[in-house]
């Protein structure tokens, strides 16, 4: 039995070696008939290239040919005016001359003096005496010649396209700012016949070298005409972004540039359903308000007592460690008129930006930050442990910052997308026009815990933009100390 075996897996193994065999024949059957496929088309294009050529020559002789041409007749036309207008007159001054000698013979003593005088009359206006004797134009046609030595010595040189050489990515002046991320790169081989460049990134949460088993797809920029590109309108919600980028020409792309990897650090959170009040439909980035009860996002318990999503619903990034745990389940969410709902990710240090857009029929709707205690009756503003800028748009329009149940009136339009600064270190809170970048309030606070990104909104909707840098503008008006004080 065991010899069986053996033999039984020898077969076996040659079997499946002469299956590889096999297939290898096939394949190496299949690249001669590309070899005769691809070199005919090659052949074909190379031979409609020269044709192409041959084109452009015989239509440059043509225009040549022609200009020559004009150029002779007008030429001949003026000489020949010249030659006609010389013959007539040297006509006319030969009879001229034959009278005048014939007078002379014929004349006595007593008209001598009037013959003289008609002879003198009649050279003076003689034809011959206003003829320029001066060519109008050459004879030379030399400046129509031409040298293609130089065009000779370039069409020598033609060559097969060469592959284009490998880029590389200049670092040093790449910037990533706003949301946006500026490339810059450099050939090697200047003379490559390059078309355009092939630029691919893709986010990441590894720091270092680019790995190269990545569980985020490569995404393609293509036909890029420079060497430098801006990737505008990003959202980091990775903590890096890998780049690569490679030169084409007409016939073949070169390799790859070795990636980089740029830190693109921004504040990435999404709304947790589970501390949302029951009148709020939520999912990760949008709210409405549902006033009979309802909600998008189910929040359900396995056996252990744990939460879990849907399982319809769309994967997620791993967690940041300062992802809070979903603890407002069940009868600790808020409740009551405490139409809130709370970020997933508590802001415990650095700078943080965030924007909001709601719907301007919204009867109220307010945006700021609270601690995680805020409790599931307490209202968004009117307790020591949230900060908030409200709408209100029932009855009365108002537009204020709210803190510790103190409202302070602003004096400026509720735009419809509003820009949240946090800086968690010095205690800034400061709300601005997302657009303008206008500034709205700044609370000074002194946190004593971590805050959470905090929404609330009555008989309306909104929609979060997370994943957003600190825009530049708003870093250079905190800097400028223009932030006002607040309580």
């Amino acid at each position: 039995m065991a010899e069986q075996e053996s033999l039984r897996k020898i077969i076996t193994t040659l079997a499946v070696k002469n299956e590889e065999i096999q297939n290898f024949i096939d394949a190496l059957r299949q690249m001669l008939h590309n070899v005769e496929e691809n070199s005919s088309r090659v052949q074909r294009d190379l031979e409609e290239e020269f044709r192409s050529l041959y084109a452009v020559l015989d239509a440059l002789k043509d225009a040549m040919l022609l200009q020559i041409k004009q150029e002779r007749a007008s030429r001949t036309y003026e000489l020949q005016a010249q030659l006609s207008a010389c013959t007539k007159a040297l006509e006319s001054s030969e009879e001229l001359l034959e009278a005048a000698n014939h007078t002379m013979a014929a004349a006595d003593s007593r008209d001598f003096p009037q013959a003289a005088k008609q002879i003198k009359d009649s050279v003076t206006m003689a034809a011959a005496f206003r003829l320029s004797l001066k060519a109008k134009v050459s004879d030379a046609m030399s400046h129509l010649m031409v040298d293609f030595a130089q065009e000779r010595r370039v069409l020598q040189s033609i060559a097969f396209l060469p592959v284009p050489g490998t880029p590389e990515i200049d670092v040093g002046r790449s910037l990533v700012a706003d949301n946006c991320v500026l490339l810059q790169w450099r050939v090697p081989d200047s003379h490559s016949k390059i078309d355009h460049y092939d630029l691919e990134y893709r986010r990441t949460n590894c720091d270092g070298p680019p790995r190269a088993r990545e569980e985020q797809p490569w995404m393609v920029v293509e036909g890029i005409r420079g060497t430098e590109y801006t990737l505008t309108g990003l959202k980091f919600d990775m903590k890096f972004m890998n780049f690569r980028v490679r030169a084409c020409n007409k016939a073949v792309a070169g390799e790859f540039s070795e990636p980089i990897t740029l830190e693109t650090r921004a504040f990435m959170f999404r709304l947790d359903a589970s501390t949302c009040h029951q009148n709020l439909r939520v999912d990760d980035f949008s709210a409405e308000w549902d006033g009979t009860g309802g909600k998008v996002t189910d929040v359900k318990k396995d056996g252990k007592g744990r939460t879990a999503s849907p399982a319809n619903s769309p994967a997620r990034a791993v967690p940041s460690p300062k992802r809070t745990p979903l603890g407002r389940a069940g009868r600790d969410r808020f409740t009551a008129e405490s139409y809130t709902v709370l970020g997933d990710t508590c802001i415990d240090g650095d700078e943080h930006y965030w924007e909001v857009r709601y719907d301007p029929d919204s009867k109220a709707f307010g945006v700021g930050v609270a601690y995680r205690s805020l409790g599931r009756f307490e209202q968004l503003g009117r307790t020591a442990a949230s900060w908030c800028v409200h709408l209100n748009n029932w009855l009365q329009l108002s537009f204020s910052a709210k803190h510790n149940n103190k409202a302070k009136a602003l004096d400026v339009p509720a735009p419809e997308r509003i820009g949240v600064y946090c800086n968690f270190h010095e205690g800034l809170l400061s709300f601005y026009n997302a657009h303008s970048k206008q500034l709205l309030h700044t609370f000074r606070a002194r946190f004593t815990q971590p805050v959470l990104p905090a929404f609330m909104v009555w008989c309306g909707s909104f929609q979060v933009s997370s994943g957003l840098q600190v825009p530049s503008a708003v870093k250079c008006l905190q800097k400028r100390g223009s932030a006002g004080s607040a309580p």
